[in-house]
């Protein structure tokens, strides 16, 4: 008999960041678990695709000709054929063993359609503030998943079961600069999978120091969108409003908006409101964040270089 191909897979999507990338596939190809890695190439003009020619021959190259943010993951799940699939951004690795821990949880609990891992920034691993409000999330725990339910969390510590990423359409073709996960988690729950944080599964991220202004403005943008995209009208309005006040005196707050109005009608056709129970469970995830203040500022550092 044939042995069974690998269960996990890792895609990493890229754009001119040919250094910090071969650091990551130096990381994710000496894992012991030896995932199978496709890169997909958004578009880039340095030498990413002749660097792992020369030093990665092994690893799978995608190159669709243009950078189409997240959806580039899309195109990568589609292609690695795993029953799992990891995310790394060229920037980010998991740490040994966290992959097979992460198979493991996936194979011993049918429902999980995604489970966050832990996040370890920078040279000290720190650990990112957000793993902790994930830890706490207010959604609770089902009985038949690993770890507390969440409906946020970061793609490059996040490992997915393919079938079930599929089924939901991946990532959003709207949200290309932030909120996608968030927006992925809602519709995995609305389908009946669960996403739980599971920080047994490591990974570490090494960020660019600080997003540009227009990398702010997109991801505020793009945050709006999912919320005219899932959530009630009355929030998205609310939401909306208030940004509108904010950029009288802040021009990030006015690009967001006048991103935000651009793709307004197309937000509007695509709209698929979340079952009231999801709702119930993502507005209990809202109080949270306000009750811990949790600002913008550090997930803009993790995620703004994707």
């Amino acid at each position: 008999m044939n042995a069974p191909g690998p269960a996990v897979g890792v895609v990493v999507a890229t754009r001119d960041r040919v250094e910090s990338l071969a650091t990551a596939l130096e990381h994710l190809t000496a894992l012991p678990e030896r995932p199978p890695v496709v890169v997909v190439d958004k578009g880039s003009t340095d030498r990413t695709r002749a660097m792992i020619a020369e030093r990665y021959p092994h690893v799978r190259v995608l190159a669709p000709g243009e950078d189409r943010g997240p959806l580039a993951r899309n195109d990568g799940v589609r292609a690695i054929g795993t029953p799992y699939v990891a995310f790394s951004d060229d920037d980010s690795w998991w740490r040994p063993g966290a992959l097979a821990r992460a198979t493991t949880l996936l194979n011993g609990h049918p429902r999980l359609g995604a489970l966050a891992g832990q996040l370890r920034v920078g040279p000290a691993e720190r650990p990112a503030s957000l793993n902790a409000t994930l830890a706490a999330s207010p959604v609770g725990r089902a009985e038949d998943l690993p770890g507390p339910e969440v409906y946020d969390f970061l793609a490059c510590a996040a490992v997915v079961r393919r079938g079930a990423f599929l089924e939901a359409g991946g990532f959003h073709p709207l949200a290309l600069s932030g909120g996608e996960e968030t927006l992925l988690a809602y519709d995995l729950a609305a389908m009946g999978w669960g996403v739980s944080y599971c920080p047994e599964v490591v990974a570490h991220h090494e960020p660019a120091p600080s997003p540009s202004e227009e990398r702010t403005a997109a991801m505020r943008r793009d945050e709006l969108i999912g919320c005219w995209l899932r959530r009630p009208l009355p929030l998205a309005a609310r939401r909306t409003a208030a940004l509108l006040t904010e950029g009288g005196r802040d021009p990030v707050a006015r690009a967001a908006l006048r991103g935000l109005l651009a793709r307004l009608p197309a937000a509007l056709r695509l709209r698929r409101p979340l079952p009231p129970w999801i709702e119930e469970a993502a507005r209990r995830v809202d109080g949270q964040r306000a009750d811990e203040g949790l600002g913008r500022d550090e997930r803009q550092v993790v995620t703004h270089d994707r």
